[in-house]
């Protein structure tokens, strides 16, 4: 019952932080360090992202269904796009640091791009970045949150802010773009970090399911109803204090 009851913890943990500028990866890590002991924390992370990506498959369900008929072929070109540059990106970067500990100062380095985001919207300033150019800089940065603690909801979010894309445009391709590249590391996880991955851990992935579906229904209604500069603004102090319990921790 302790074993269930720690899953559903994760995968809560996992659905919530999975849309927020805090990154889930590494809050769930830590987590399972206390809560899961015996598997990489961080490739257990990167599995119950499993749960978050079906979450967001049917969120988006109607946009998934012109992706894949090529009807909205601006779309597909993005993702496309972000999809060729963050894998790469991301799976070197994770070889790189999967026994790292998670760090504070990509949080907080994380929470200064989006305090820049939140200037931004509030003075009306972008840097007319092409769509094609909001592609490779989002690509790159969301290839970078594999590093543990800098968010790729954040990032992304950031990045995107560059062009002059409405606010829930901007949540909206950030959230898309996500599910290719979970796509590619849960099926990295389940073939090369097996331990990792084991069927006791389906809980979580359910909870991870259910959890983020209602909150991305809340953060993107939330979005639409208040001003984006102040959105990302929470998001940043989100991000700081993050850093700071995680500094102090």
């Amino acid at each position: 019952m302790d074993n269930f009851l720690n899953y559903i913890i994760l995968g809560t943990l996992q659905g919530v932080f999975e849309w927020i500028p805090i990154s889930s990866e590494g809050v769930v890590a830590i987590a399972t360090q206390y809560l899961n002991s015996g598997v990489n924390p961080v490739d257990f992370a990167l599995f119950l992202h499993a749960g978050t990506l079906l979450s967001a498959l049917c969120y988006y369900w109607r946009d998934w269904i012109k992706i894949i008929s090529f009807k909205d072929r601006a779309l597909v070109k993005f993702l496309v796009i972000t999809t060729a540059i963050s894998l790469p990106v991301g799976f070197i970067v994770h070889d790189l640091t999967a026994d790292s500990a998670v760090g504070a100062g990509l949080l907080a380095l994380t929470g200064v791009c989006l305090l820049f985001t939140a200037y931004f919207q509030a003075k009306k300033i972008n840097l007319r970045f092409s769509q094609n150019e909001l592609a490779v800089a989002s690509g790159i940065l969301q290839g970078l949150a594999a590093l543990p603690g800098f968010s790729r909801s954040g990032s992304t979010i950031f990045g995107l802010s560059l062009g002059d894309l409405p606010p829930a445009q901007i949540l909206r391709l950030s959230y898309l773009m996500s599910v290719p590249a979970v796509v590619a590391s849960t099926a990295y996880t389940l073939i090369f970090e097996g331990e990792s991955a084991s069927l006791a851990a389906w809980p979580a992935i359910i909870a991870a399911f259910i959890i983020g579906l209602l909150f991305l229904e809340v953060l993107t209604k939330s979005s639409e109803k208040i001003n984006f500069a102040k959105f990302a603004l929470v998001f940043a102090l989100l991000c700081f204090a993050g850093a700071a319990l995680e500094f102090f921790m």
